[in-house]
């Protein structure tokens, strides 16, 4: 796998309940990064962690929701 992969994902947005296809860049490392919904405009924060296995898990919440 390369450094700069791009994942497809499918996550709702916390805001608008929508179902949204998001690129996903695959790390080797956990990050943290804001995105706005393309449906809404609203800011999504996602969080990428790197699993054990290898592969990484996306969870996304409001800005005003607490981690």
């Amino acid at each position: 796998m390369s450094m700069n992969s791009l994942t497809e994902q499918r996550i709702t947005c916390p805001y608008c309940g929508e179902m949204i296809d998001v690129l996903i860049d695959a790390q080797d490392e956990s990050c943290e990064y804001i995105e706005d919904c393309q449906v809404c405009c609203s800011p999504i924060v996602f969080h990428i962690s790197i699993l054990p296995n290898g592969e990484f898990d996306v969870s996304v919440r409001s800005e005003n929701d607490t981690f």
